[in-house]
């Protein structure tokens, strides 16, 4: 599949992706029949950092959380079901729509001097 086939702005397929991350972590009750799954919450930024799963991202790729126009486009290209988050529902259309940014932007955990050993940040 080509990446990006809906043409998605930087900023909608950077909170795609990591939406789609956030997703893979969900117990199997938050997924739905059809293929969708519904996210309850999103991780707030702190300092330049937020972690996404045991992935630690710069706070400013993570910044269409907040964005409703973002998930207005999102929800208008059958990505995510309303624009109105949280709770975020990721359609099977956006849990399996391609990027192509997954690996450029996020990178393994690194300690970001704020985690304890169990991941708990206290920035």
């Amino acid at each position: 599949m080509k990446a990006n086939p809906l043409k998605l702005n930087n900023l909608q397929l950077k909170t795609l992706v990591l939406t789609q991350i956030l997703a893979r972590r969900q117990p199997d009750e938050a997924w739905g029949k059809d293929g969708s799954i519904t996210l309850h919450s999103i991780p707030q930024p702190h300092g330049d950092h937020v972690h996404i799963g045991e992935f630690t991202i710069a706070a400013r790729d993570a910044t269409g959380f907040s964005n409703r126009a973002v998930w207005t486009a999102l929800a208008r290209k059958g990505l995510v079901r309303s624009r109105d988050v949280p709770p975020i529902a990721l359609t099977r259309e956006g849990m399996e729509y391609e990027t192509g940014l997954d690996h450029h932007f996020v990178k393994e955990p690194e300690q970001c001097g704020c985690c304890d050993d169990g991941n708990n940040c206290s920035g």
